[in-house]
């Protein structure tokens, strides 16, 4: 075993926890965290930096330190496709889907199949498949990969470790909602990519620079003379121990076991779809964002920085098989156990195995809060957005009538249930055995939702898709889906020493085919019984594709809104955020019938050490108009409960940020919903132009970067 964290890189870490906690706790009392909208969506209130830096760390999680590293030791820059792929589809995500979620008024994604097709069995259907894609498979491999790391650089007990970090990150989920979880994510993003790109600058000086990782990589040969004599191991000529010819090419051959290029662009394009532009962990960030060009501005920033996965993890995994050769390229079942305990390989080990043998004192402790970071904010992500998704589109299908308070209860309760079923599966994620454990993710993926991702296309891009179509298409693509997946875990790849008697379907029909095959014969489904079936309601299609956005009529917000004056409050229920106070005349002209009436904040005008009793039906604009058919009040004095209240309930209040709600509030008016969605919406002709400027250069990149990689 190599080297193990010191004294000065656990101090690093314990920082690291420290700062994490004091951001978290600082962001949920700052935080309006007593309305749907403010804890799982932060008030729609967050800028493009901070949700570009929270759309890039939760999409890098561990599996990608574990599984990206460990698929560039094995096969080389073909997994940096992946990155390079979502570069662009963060764009289509920004330009396309995003304003039709927005013109919509959508929390989730299950909601808004139910929005455009009606119905609640579509949105059931897709609640419970992205709950059990979180879980199963995203969670898993996290948590597998979290313990991988930890093991192979402190020895501690894996189980004490994982049940430590799970807890504490549904902690701060659980009280923060996403205002908690975006700004953990800022602090996150900033360890992530400082930490990874010192261990790739030290690592490139040490095998001379990217030239000497082209050269150096192709003669990673373990010396198998060597390893036989030292520990009596066999040796297959059957085990390829060699890298592979093509392993300095993104994009490879049709055949290729990898990345065929056919199967990338035709199938998994579009399950890259389904995860960058309908998966809620992605979405419910960009939706946080102020207005429209700040989520453009953050799905930019996001696609610059997906740039740097190629160079701060796929190459540093490359160089770590050119420096441990003999460990990372196991020559067979017997020697891959006890180099790493997995018969498959021991390619996952890479990271982990270069960061303690590379980096300094100190820096250790540097890239273990880094892989914390990693792992923390998939799990945030993962705990946020499927208690999300479980409490609008399951539970309340299921209590229609269930007050905002009863939501908010039952989605932080959700989360603690979600800790339980995660400790519960960690001793299956350690006897797990695999290869490539990014590539896992992706078949798994591949086989379940490339028919979501052609719903999603048809119901944004194509009007006269149905309910009935999108239902079929769906459950078609599902069941051929469902069927390939179980017959992948029934005929499981063999040992690499035995012969490979699975079927031939299996073994030479790539798991992207497969995926392209679902796309389009879903899609193609669809549209047949659309088209023999009645067309939808106008109700249906008129908020929900992108054709009508071009009916609203984008308008600016008053000038002298913007020039509102900030007022600070603070509450024993810490909701001590800035608040909007509008001039009068400007709260007389967004008046309804001329009244003067205080549509922004509750007044201000009492002495702040006089409690007041008076409650006020406000909310901000974004809140009215992502919260339209429920109640979302503020209390204008904190943690104020009646006597009867026990102090277990007044605790749990001041916690949770709940706020007892009048139930006098007053309803938004269509033409006042329709106008907060225009505002949202607008973008200033400069902003717009810069944007768009911003968007070619994106994309050129991304195209360049596939290019130069393939060539």
């Amino acid at each position: 075993m190599g080297p193990r964290l010191e004294a000065a890189d656990i101090a690093v870490v314990a920082l690291y926890f420290v700062l994490v906690l004091v951001i978290g706790f600082f962001a949920m009392w700052k935080a309006n965290r007593s309305t749907v909208s403010g804890y799982f969506l932060a008030g729609r209130t967050m800028t493009w930096m901070v949700i570009g830096a929270s759309l890039f760390v939760s999409n890098i999680g561990s599996e990608h330190f574990i599984g990206l590293a460990g698929s560039g030791a094995a096969s080389g820059f073909a997994v940096g496709a992946w990155e390079f792929n979502a570069l662009l589809l963060l764009q289509l995500l920004g330009w396309v889907f995003v304003p039709v979620y927005i013109h919509s008024g959508v929390y989730t994604m299950p909601e808004y199949l139910s929005k455009r097709y009606g119905g609640n069995r579509l949105k059931v259907y897709f609640a419970f498949l992205s709950v059990l894609l979180y879980i199963f498979t995203k969670l898993s491999v996290d948590l597998y990969a979290g313990a991988l790391f930890i093991q192979e650089s402190l020895g501690w007990n894996i189980y004490v470790s994982i049940v430590l970090l799970i807890s504490m990150t549904a902690l701060l989920t659980i009280t923060g909602g996403l205002v908690a979880v975006i700004y953990t994510d800022a602090l996150q993003a900033v360890l992530m990519i400082g930490g990874a790109l010192t261990l790739t600058i030290i690592s490139l000086i040490k095998v001379g620079g990217l030239q000497g990782v082209k050269t150096k990589y192709m003669a990673a040969v373990p010396n198998v003379s060597a390893i036989i004599a030292a520990g009596n191991f066999t040796y297959s000529p059957s085990c390829l121990i060699e890298p592979k010819p093509n392993s300095l090419r993104i994009l490879r051959g049709p055949l290729d076991e990898d990345i065929p290029w056919p199967g990338f662009l035709l199938g998994q394009t579009p399950a890259s779809i389904w995860y960058w532009c309908a998966d809620q962990v992605i979405v419910q960030r960009v939706l946080a964002a102020k207005n429209i060009a700040h989520a453009k501005g953050a799905t930019l920033m996001a696609g610059f920085l997906k740039i740097l996965p190629m160079f701060i993890i796929v190459i540093p995994g490359m160089i770590s098989r050119i420096m441990f050769a003999d460990e990372i390229a196991c020559i067979g079942p017997e020697h891959c156990m006890a180099v790493c305990g997995s018969e498959a390989g021991c390619s996952n080990i890479a990271y982990p195995r270069l960061v303690m043998a590379v980096m300094p004192v100190g820096l250790r402790g540097l890239m273990m809060a880094v892989m914390i970071a990693a792992l923390m904010s998939d799990l945030d992500s993962i705990f946020n957005s499927a208690s999300t998704i479980f409490t609008l589109d399951i539970y309340k299908t299921v209590r229609k009538m269930a007050s905002q308070r009863e939501l908010l209860i039952v989605g932080r309760m959700f989360v603690v249930l979600m800790v339980v079923i995660s400790i519960a599966w960690v001793p299956v994620i350690i006897e797990m055995q695999g290869g490539q454990t990014y590539l896992y993710i992706q078949e798994v993926a591949g086989y379940l939702t490339p028919p979501i991702a052609a719903l999603f296309l048809l119901g944004v891009f194509w009007k006269r898709c149905n309910e009935k179509g999108a239902f079929w298409g769906g459950m078609t693509g599902f069941t051929l889906g469902t069927t390939r997946l179980i017959l992948a875990f029934i005929y499981r790849q063999p040992r690499c020493d035995q012969p490979d008697t699975r079927p031939a379907f299996i073994v030479h029909v790539h798991y992207m085919y497969v995926a392209a095959g679902l796309f389009w014969i879903s899609g193609l489904v669809a549209v047949v019984v659309s088209l023999i079936t009645s067309p939808p309601d106008e109700k249906q299609v008129r908020t929900t594709t992108v054709w009508g956005l071009r009916n609203i009529e984008r308008v600016p917000i008053k000038d002298k809104e913007e020039m509102h004056r900030l007022t600070e409050k603070s509450h024993c229920n810490g909701d001590g955020g800035l608040r909007k106070e509008l001039p009068p005349d400007v709260r007389n002209e967004r008046s309804l019938d001329g009244a003067d009436v205080k549509l922004l904040v509750p007044s201000t005008d009492h002495d702040p050490a006089t409690p007041s009793t008076e409650t006020s039906p406000a909310t901000t604009p974004a809140e009215r108009f992502s919260n339209g058919k429920m109640e979302m009040i503020r209390e204008e004095e904190g943690c104020h409960v009646n006597g009867v209240t026990s102090r277990c309930m007044r605790f749990l209040d001041c916690l949770c940020g709940f706020k007892e709600a009048s139930q006098n509030a007053q309803q938004n008016s269509v033409q006042d919903d329709a106008r907060l969605i225009a505002e949202m919406l607008y973008e200033p002709p400069r902003v717009k132009l810069f944007l768009n400027i911003v968007l070619v250069c994106v994309c050129s990149v991304g195209i360049f970067m596939f290019v130069f990689f393939s060539l």
